[in-house]
């Protein structure tokens, strides 16, 4: 089916960046430093377009969707369609279900667009369990990961209403400081490559790349989440007040994901339970320019997904919470720290070397 393009429903975030003078004597240095930092711009923010690839994507009236050879989209389990929503599964215990793709994708560049709803008469903490968006190279299969099985390869992003490890109070004060200790409902993502397993009972913390708290029950207002992969890049947002705006949740580049997977939504209940519905899944292709190394790099077949550098993910090297944003700061500042200290040792020095050179005369 040929793509249809399609404007950008949702406005990206407005730059937190902002350009702030320093009083340097040294007209030089400063343009010097603007010229740095409008560069890292240009690295950060590239142009893109978008077009809506609905072989992909699920939205109403969901016509056919279940049905044997007429439509894109396949159920599982305790799925069902309502003319509002596809409703993964009731708001009744032990439940399961799923909806998955029946084409694969082979975007090299790509990002989703979720609507969804998670609602049930459960109180805060007496509800569960959360719902799970996938790109994985098997569908269809059962399992205690959010509906679907373990050790899958591929993505999982995961909106996880109700705190396992709060169990262990204990053992989690022993792991984690009150900083890093989370509020659920919380989102994260995790790449598996076929032999990692989810943690259940930690709540995927071991295998986590990084994530957000997203307050998402029983909302009045529309809550959406946003899945992009671009240059490698694996960018997750939500929108969650009804304002239209994106709010960071997490961003990690050196992210390898094979093409030829299937994207899927899946949801699990439990002693506890909540009614966890699609209103859409929208794909969007996005292309992207590149320069010359990027597009050897992308010449590379990935077969197996993985994430570069991922151990230091791991053991907090990039620490919980810290977005692109952040690093992006931080690496700014210390390029920042680094010239003025240059400057300064320039300043020193030429003052040194006009005194000597008086002493001579």
């Amino acid at each position: 089916m040929a793509a249809a393009s399609m404007s950008y429903h949702y406005r990206e975030p407005k730059s937190p960046f902002r350009r702030k003078t320093m009083p340097f004597k040294s007209y030089w240095t400063f343009a010097f430093l603007i010229c740095n930092a409008a560069w890292c711009f240009a690295e950060d923010e590239h142009e893109m377009e978008e077009f809506l690839k609905r072989e992909y994507s699920l939205s109403k009236p969901y016509q056919g969707v279940g049905s044997a050879g007429s439509s894109h989209w396949e159920l599982m389990g305790d799925a069902m369609v309502t003319t509002d929503q596809v409703r993964l599964t009731p708001d009744k215990q032990s439940k399961q279900g799923a909806v998955w793709g029946r084409l694969p994708c082979h975007l090299t560049d790509w990002e989703m667009q979720v609507h969804f709803k998670i609602h049930g008469q459960g109180k805060k903490n007496l509800n569960g369990d959360g719902l799970a968006i996938w790109y994985t190279k098997e569908r269809m299969q059962k399992g205690p990961v959010f509906g679907n099985m373990d050790n899958f390869t591929g993505l999982g992003v995961f909106v996880d209403t109700y705190p396992n490890e709060e169990k262990h109070l204990e053992a989690q004060k022993k792991r984690y400081t009150p900083r890093t200790q989370r509020i659920f409902p919380f989102v994260l993502a995790m790449v598996g490559n076929g032999s990692i397993s989810y943690d259940h009972e930690r709540d995927g913390r071991p295998t986590e790349l990084g994530g957000c708290n997203a307050m998402v029950r029983n909302l009045k207002q529309d809550t959406f989440l946003f899945i992009r992969y671009v240059r490698r890049r694996l960018t997750v947002m939500i929108d969650i007040d009804g304002q239209h705006e994106w709010r960071d949740c997490l961003d990690i580049p050196g992210v390898r994901l094979p093409k030829g997977y299937y994207f899927g939504a899946s949801s699990v209940t439990g002693d506890l339970s909540d009614n966890h519905d699609i209103i859409s899944l929208k794909l969007y292709q996005l292309t992207v320019f590149r320069n010359q190394q990027e597009e050897e790099e992308e010449e590379e077949e990935i077969t197996i997904p993985s994430v570069d550098n991922f151990e230091f993910l791991k053991f907090g090297l990039v620490d919980e919470g810290m977005s692109g944003i952040a690093i992006f700061f931080a690496v700014l500042f210390s390029m920042l720290g680094l010239i003025f200290l240059i400057v300064i040792g320039l300043v020193v020095y030429s003052h040194w070397k006009e005194n000597r050179r008086k002493r001579f005369y």
